[in-house]
């Protein structure tokens, strides 16, 4: 996506920089692989679960890494543009059966100690992923006491819920994405909204007009040999590669002579958006074949879709540009070569 500046009249329509983010709670890394693939160097990661750590560690052998996020200090943490975390949602998921403990939980709770480090740090911007269940916890005291923690911080802040399937993702994922900027009350909502969008004009549909087909009764796949499957898989949640409870049960591949299975690892990667064999562990690796595969499923259903992260990363990339041209407004700078203000454009808005 191109990042278009402000300054139109002038030669200098981009800015090449390049920004770094810290993530916590960093899981598989979907957030991660989303923001380097919108630009951003990854400088660092806090994960507790070996698993996950091991597959962080593939896919990004050199950045420091730290395990548990209460033991980690700010003096451990490189400077970073932007910090990432997709918090626990175990304590907030609809999903969950019975009463949810929401931030007053062991493990959402987390969150608590992820403000702790940003009050001692400070990035430029956050950003917050959750289950849209956070919005509802407690009655909303939950989100509350998130947009309070923020707020008091310096942050303006805007939150959306997304779903995976309208990012070219076949799986229906609903999720809260909450972006805050320090000191700057209107950034963050031009990260999630799109002003430039159209009008949105409907064509009027008749009484009787046919109502179009829902993508879970849409089967894709070769009718005569299989496998087959719906067009759009339903929300994939953490679970083990023996599971056989209503997750898989809504989600599965059948053949034309009856027989009928669960996705595949590789399957239910794909369903999430990651390229394949995303989870599978170098050889050598510490886990025997069994507990790969229910651990495979397990950090795919806690992990966030790249894709959505890309697009929330390439638009907080295109403000971050525009406050930096702002700054350079009415400077010498503004009479420098374009690679001059590049060059400048980083220290100023280091």
């Amino acid at each position: 996506m191109a990042c278009r500046t402000r300054l139109d009249h002038t030669r200098f329509r981009e800015l090449s920089l390049t920004y770094t983010a810290a993530s916590f709670f960093a899981g598989i890394g979907g957030l991660d692989l989303g923001f380097e693939r919108a630009g951003f160097a990854v400088t660092f990661q806090c994960e507790i679960n070996p698993f996950c750590r091991d597959i962080l560690e593939q896919h990004w052998p050199g950045v420091p890494r730290a395990r548990d996020i209460s033991k980690v200090t700010n003096a451990e943490i490189p400077a970073s543009d932007i910090w990432t975390a997709g918090f626990p949602c175990q304590d907030l998921s609809l999903a969950r059966m019975g009463p949810r403990d929401g931030l007053r939980g062991g493990k959402s709770g987390l969150f608590h100690e992820f403000m702790r480090l940003v009050r001692g740090a400070l990035p430029r911007a956050v950003i917050l992923e959750n289950v849209h269940g956070l919005l509802t916890s407690h009655r909303g005291r939950d989100f509350a006491i998130v947009l309070k923690a923020l707020d008091e911080c310096g942050y303006g802040v805007a939150w959306r819920v997304f779903d995976s399937k309208y990012f070219g993702v076949p799986q229906q994922r609903r999720r809260c994405f909450i972006v805050g900027v320090h000191r700057d009350a209107r950034s963050a909502g031009k990260v999630l909204f799109e002003p430039e969008r159209s009008d949105g004009h409907l064509t009027s549909r008749g009484h009787n007009g046919k109502k179009s087909p829902s993508l879970f009764q849409t089967v894709v796949g070769d009718p005569v040999k299989g496998p087959l499957t719906k067009a759009l898989a339903h929300c994939i949640y953490a679970e083990s590669a023996r599971h056989t409870g209503t997750d898989w049960s809504r989600n599965y591949v059948w053949y034309p002579d009856g027989r009928v299975r669960r996705f595949t690892s590789n399957e239910v990667e794909r369903a999430q958006g990651f390229p394949v064999d995303w989870t599978l562990p170098q050889a050598g690796s510490c886990f025997d074949s069994d507990r790969i595969e229910s651990k495979r499923y397990h950090a795919v259903g806690n992990s966030v879709t790249p894709q959505v992260a890309e697009w929330v990363a390439h638009r907080l990339g295109c403000v971050l540009r525009d406050q930096c041209v702002e700054q350079l407004r009415g400077t010498d700078l503004m009479r420098t070569t374009p690679c001059q203000l590049g060059e400048h454009a980083v220290a100023v808005c280091a």
